[in-house]
């Protein structure tokens, strides 16, 4: 009996290692950029997530506590097809996805390499007009 435990034992280490995260990167929109002022980001999960799956996810994942975890579940759209040249359209509906938006403790952050790269370019080119009004003023200044 002590060795089917230790085979149990083993195969479940084995699954939980071979489990891949529910989680995939953070969603990057202007409307999800905006919502990480209040520490709160979006992620696109498995219909049959539950809040405190998705939770432990991100904690694991992100290493940050999470505060909350709101759910929604947005309905595939309505799509047409054709069964052929003589047949009947009909219309289906694509999947239904479901998106979680999860906000974490004060001063815990998520990295979102796409959000660093816009916040990047835009110092920059808040940098390049800076220098564009300063040699615009030299020149009249020389006038």
């Amino acid at each position: 009996m002590a060795t089917k435990a230790k085979t149990t034992a083993k195969v479940k280490k084995v699954e939980e290692k071979a489990t891949p995260s529910i989680l995939s990167a953070p969603r990057v929109t202007e409307k999800t950029y905006s919502a990480q002022v209040n520490r709160t980001y979006v992620f696109e999960v498995p219909a049959k997530a539950s809040k405190q799956a998705i939770a432990k996810a991100v904690e694991e994942e992100h290493k940050v506590t999470v505060t909350s975890v709101r759910v929604l579940i947005r309905k595939g759209k309505k799509t047409r097809y054709s069964r052929g040249k003589h047949a009947y359209p009909g219309t289906t509906y694509r999947q239904d996805k479901k998106f979680a938006y999860v906000t974490v403790k004060e001063g815990d952050k998520i990295k979102v390499e796409a959000f660093e790269e816009a916040a990047k370019e835009l110092e920059k080119s808040a940098k390049t007009e800076e220098k564009a009004k300063k040699s615009s003023e030299k020149k009249g200044d020389k006038k």
